[in-house]
């Protein structure tokens, strides 16, 4: 039997990173994702995770933007088991199943009308991955051989398949797998991120619009009939910490798609069912412009199962029906009957306890939170909080240590954003750190993403951003030179 993993306590260091306490590093049998063995949880409830050396911390991301009705919530288990004392799991291309029919149902019908179909998935990745290929099938059913390029932009990020890391642009995420990544059919353009990228003689309006020229000149560069799809995230996740578009920014892009006869795909994967405080981003986020196709995921299931869905608009849905009428996607635990049991159940427990306007009520009194701590005059972290963004549920915090301010603290070639999630850790919470945010070249940049529970409290609210706050205060304080 190979040995376990045991990561020596000096890597962190070296990559840019370290656990909390690096002397709790034990041996695992598990290729982690960190170079380290993160804490154990052993339990949770609500929007707090008890840990295996007893600790209990408060869930201020909801892992990464997934628990939108925190752990335990009663109905969700008791559908769960219900359906595991019913059925636990039958093919799809064999039998479908009560509940994926039902959850399907729920989607078309809260979907404002700009859906007709959907498909489920495993999860996020697979959404996106099933999406590109539905478009594709979409062309292929439809005589269209031609098409076979995808737009995507710059600092996104669609998944971690080999496909979706072509269409998705973040240098650091593709580094390791640029040899096998395709660049003859995925392509990118700018992204929408006025903060760091809207000139500073520009309007809105400008801006939007010279983006808009920037895809249109794509498409005829590519050939406007060979272009699939432009994909866009409603709202960017972790790639650049929570940046929405400009207002106009989906209408221009979508009129490009219709202009040339190409697809509109939304990735609403962290940013979908209810995140913005609306059941679709783009209801609220996205200048009220449905897609052609977008992928769901994270808030779908809520963390009480593996799930995404594509959801898929009427011209695709009879461009497929007109042809094979199928779809040539299939993954072994696609429309699973308990994933998409506790999944239903999660959305209805959002509709009857109110749940998205809860999370815009407390959405706004986090940003205003936020913005009173971290951005007045004497707060110390005023110099380097560059930007506070985002709605709903779904909040980034961006610092920058460019300006003459920086001189004063020297972080000794660590990064910021990930040693604020490594105190605010030590401190009973957890938020999630990135970097590589602030140029298209995915080197520079901090940012942090708070992203609570629909069902978050004011008084939980307040402690998250206590807990953040202070981890920031901290950090900077222990850094000064």
């Amino acid at each position: 039997m190979a040995p376990a993993l045991t990561i020596p306590e000096s890597v962190p260091d070296k990559l840019n990173v370290k656990p909390a306490d690096a002397s709790s590093v034990r041996p695992t049998a598990i290729l982690h994702r960190t170079p380290w063995r993160p804490p154990v949880a052993v339990s949770a409830d609500g929007l707090y995770v008890t840990l295996e050396d007893g600790r209990t911390v408060l869930d201020g991301v909801g892992g990464a933007s997934v628990a939108c009705i925190g752990n335990g919530h009663p109905k969700v288990t008791k559908a769960l088991k219900e359906q595991v004392d019913k059925m636990s799991y039958v093919y799809n291309m064999q039998l479908s199943n009560e509940p994926a029919e039902e959850l399907a149902n729920f989607l078309i019908d809260t979907g404002k009308g700009a859906f007709a179909l959907c498909g489920f998935v495993s999860g996020g990745s697979e959404a996106m991955e099933g999406a590109i290929k539905l478009a594709q099938q979409y062309f292929y059913e439809t005589k269209q051989p031609k098409r076979k390029n995808f737009i995507g932009r710059q600092l996104s990020f669609h998944g971690n398949t080999v496909t979706t890391l072509s269409l998705g642009n973040h240098p650091t995420r593709r580094a390791p797998y640029v040899g096998i990544l395709n660049t003859e059919s995925f392509h990118h353009v700018s992204p929408a991120y006025a903060k760091r990228f809207q000139k500073p003689e520009e309007t809105e309006e400008q801006y939007v619009e010279r983006l808009r020229q920037e895809l249109e000149d794509k498409f005829l560069e590519l050939g406007p009939d060979t272009v699939v799809a432009f994909a866009a995230e409603t709202v960017v996740g972790a790639t650049t910490g929570v940046v929405p578009a400009p207002k106009g920014y989906f209408r221009a892009m979508k009129s490009v798609c219709d202009k040339y006869g190409a697809l509109f795909i939304l990735d609403e994967v962290m940013s979908g069912m209810g995140r913005m405080g609306t059941l679709h981003g783009w209801e609220s986020f996205g200048d009220g412009v449905a897609p052609d196709i977008q992928a769901v995921a994270k808030g779908l299931g809520g963390g009480y199962a593996s799930i995404g869905a594509v959801l898929m608009s009427k011209r695709v849905a009879d461009g497929l029906r007109d042809n094979s009428g199928f779809w040539k996607h299939g993954h072994t635990y696609q429309a699973n009957p308990l994933a998409c049991a506790a999944s239903l159940a999660v959305q209805k427990v959002i509709i009857e306890e109110n749940l998205l306007e809860n999370c815009r009520t407390q959405g706004a009194y986090l940003e205003r939170l936020l913005r009173e701590r971290l951005q007045s005059p004497n707060a110390a972290a005023a110099p380097f909080t560059f930007d506070i963004r985002g709605g709903g549920g779904f909040w980034g915090i961006e610092f920058d240590f460019t300006a003459p301010e920086a001189s004063r603290v020297n972080f000794r070639g660590q990064a910021f954003a990930i040693l604020v999630q490594a105190r605010a850790l030590e401190k009973g919470l957890i938020c999630m750190g990135l970097t590589g945010g602030a140029n298209v070249e995915g080197t520079k940049g901090d940012h942090v993403i708070l992203s609570p529970a629909y069902n978050v409290t004011k008084e939980q609210v307040h402690k998250i951003v206590n807990l953040f706050v202070e981890s920031v205060d901290e950090v900077l304080k222990e850094h000064a030179v």
